[in-house]
């Protein structure tokens, strides 16, 4: 096993990435997986932001998947070295630091877990120059060239779980919430179709911009004059959590139910146990998911960062899974060239945390998980097998 460790710091990087020239991206700008030196991969994290409480364990998450894969050999006979980015930056700042990572660091590979305005903003800026892999839930339909998304869809999380709800909890009216950017708005366009299907009535919509300096009382009330069967809540980190307390706090956690489709157990933590009565959730991935794949995953991140590690969540895991996803696909390849890549990604199979899984149409299909909060622990109620991600890309 080796103990090389090629390590880079924030301060030192983003010095480095402010300072440099900016180049001019030359078309078709493709680099070989077999080039001497590292295996470069930049993450894009939010280590700033709203959603900056899930900075630490996806970094964590990311360096166990590397320290794993530098002792097997790394990816195509390289060691991997990480090179860390903000993506907790405004879009436009984010994707002009991912240029500058392709073009002057010259990276291997790009892996994002952040927001999608972010990610349209890299998408743009990269032209497809240099493989980038999206892992965190999202709103589907990125089918951009040489762009791979790992990600939960609309398609898996909200139609299964909403169409079990209806069945569970009798919902008839519903009322939606999130934050005003491209993941609520185009998750809710979906999710109108699924509430439609079951015979479901919208009766109140509204966004609120990201970090919105209040406690939710005005769309909390606006909720309670409404009385909705259930809301469908698309607000990201701290936003989430101040609304469902201030939810609870009103005492509707007791008349009307509520489901979230960017709740794991960071913001469960953060929402209190006292506030989540009524309270769903629906992804991929939850900590108590009970298999052989997934007790090795957490021993050795146990091993690893001891007990003051980062709590588990699917916005975390997912930068592990995308980790071998990466190597997976830039091996099967035979390097980083941009379309035998895309095909090499054709029924591709990869491995997880909680087990291998494969991609189509440059998405996963996944089982998915339907849960009901308990205090701030996820209770499973429901397991959906193999839910199709409803992508097309070719």
């Amino acid at each position: 096993m080796t103990k090389r460790k090629i390590a880079l710091t924030r301060r030192d990087f983003v010095a480095g990435a402010l300072g440099a020239t900016a180049l001019t991206a030359a078309p078709g700008f493709i680099r070989s997986a077999n080039a001497a030196g590292p295996f470069k991969i930049a993450t894009v994290f939010p280590l700033s932001g709203p959603a900056s409480l899930f900075g630490p364990t996806q970094t964590a998450c990311a360096k166990l998947a590397v320290a794993e894969i530098n002792a097997a050999g790394g990816i195509a006979g390289r060691l991997v070295q990480i090179l860390p980015a903000d993506g907790g930056a405004p879009p436009a700042e984010a994707a002009k630091v991912a240029l500058r990572l392709m073009l002057r660091d010259k990276v291997d590979l790009i892996l994002g877990s952040h927001n999608s305005a972010v990610r349209e903003a890299i998408v743009a800026k990269l032209k497809g120059g240099v493989p980038y892999v999206y892992t965190p839930l999202y709103e589907g339909g990125e089918c951009n060239p040489n762009v791979y998304v790992t990600a939960d869809t609309p398609q898996q999380q909200v139609q299964p779980s909403i169409t079990e709800l209806a069945k569970r909890l009798g919902s008839k009216t519903y009322y939606l919430i999130g934050n005003d950017y491209v993941w609520p708005h185009k998750v809710n366009a979906q999710a109108k179709n699924y509430i439609a299907a079951v015979g479901g009535k919208i009766i109140g919509e509204e966004y609120l911009p990201l970090g919105a300096p209040n406690k939710f009382e005005d769309a909390v009330t606006r909720i309670k004059a409404k009385m909705p069967d259930l809301v469908v809540i698309t607000l990201v980190g701290g936003d989430q959590i101040n609304f469902n307390r201030t939810f609870a706090g009103f005492g509707l956690d007791k008349s009307i139910k509520r489901i979230s489709y960017l709740l794991e157990e960071l913001t469960i933590q953060g929402i209190g146990a006292k506030n989540t009565a009524g309270l769903f959730s629906a992804m991929s991935y939850f900590a108590n998911v009970d298999n052989p794949a997934h007790r090795k995953f957490k021993a050795n991140y146990k091993k690893m960062f001891g007990a003051k590690a980062p709590p588990l969540s699917s916005i975390g895991t997912d930068t592990y899974s995308g980790m071998y996803f990466a190597k997976a696909l830039v091996e099967k390849a035979g390097g980083t060239n941009a379309g035998k890549l895309m095909a090499a990604a054709k029924d591709l199979t990869y491995r997880t945390v909680t087990g291998p899984a494969t991609m189509t149409n440059r998405h996963v299909v996944k089982d998915m998980f339907l849960a009901e909060c308990k205090g701030t622990n996820f209770n499973i109620v429901k397991t959906f097998k193999a839910v199709p991600h409803g992508q097309t890309c070719s």
